[in-house]
């Protein structure tokens, strides 16, 4: 796949760490594919993959990793849906307010699909090691990396309840579908 090769050339040897944590929630959006048509669960896999890219200090331009991943997915051709679920993981448009950034990513659309919420799903129960985790202990964890006075503790708390409904409703979607996703 190429989103496989793409995240592995730019987080796989300079920031092994979140190349396990992206694996990881590519495991758990292939979790979530049976919820999907196959090109959605293709999609939801890529977006797994690439999530994160703006971290890789490359392409780290703004800070504001979602809007950097968008970006260089955008120059190298990637689908537009594709960038947009990137722009928007995991409800940055409240992270891009505090940083002053909300009209950055305007250029995409946040679909609030279930796909969408597949995705912040699989972001929120991995960890940064790539384990399976609820999203309390996930939320949790990045709020101590951090610390308290990091705009990215500010934003997971402004984001609890936006992250926590999209993490309910894609567990009530798998325990529907009879998924074992723990």
């Amino acid at each position: 796949m190429w989103a496989d090769e793409l995240a592995a050339g730019w987080l796989g040897v300079h920031l092994p760490r979140r190349w396990r944590h992206v694996q990881g929630v590519y495991e758990r959006s292939r979790v979530a594919d049976r919820l999907f048509s196959t090109g959605d669960a293709d999609l939801l896999a890529a977006a797994g993959l690439v999530h994160d890219l703006g971290y890789a200090p490359e392409l780290a331009v703004t800070g504001l990793h979602a809007l950097d991943g968008a970006r260089y997915l955008r120059e190298v051709g990637a689908p537009e849906r594709l960038c947009a679920l990137v722009a928007h993981h995991s409800a940055a448009h409240l992270e891009a307010e505090l940083r002053g950034m909300a009209d950055e990513l305007v250029d995409w659309n946040d679909e609030r699909t279930p796909l969408r919420d597949a995705l912040w799903w699989a972001d929120m129960t991995t960890s940064p090691d790539g384990e399976v985790v609820t999203f309390e202990e996930r939320a949790a964890e990045i709020q101590q990396r951090y610390g308290p006075d990091d705009v990215v503790s500010t934003f997971i708390q402004a984001a609890r309840p936006e992250l926590a409904a999209a993490v309910g409703r894609t567990e009530a979607q798998l325990r529907a579908a009879g998924i074992d996703y723990v």
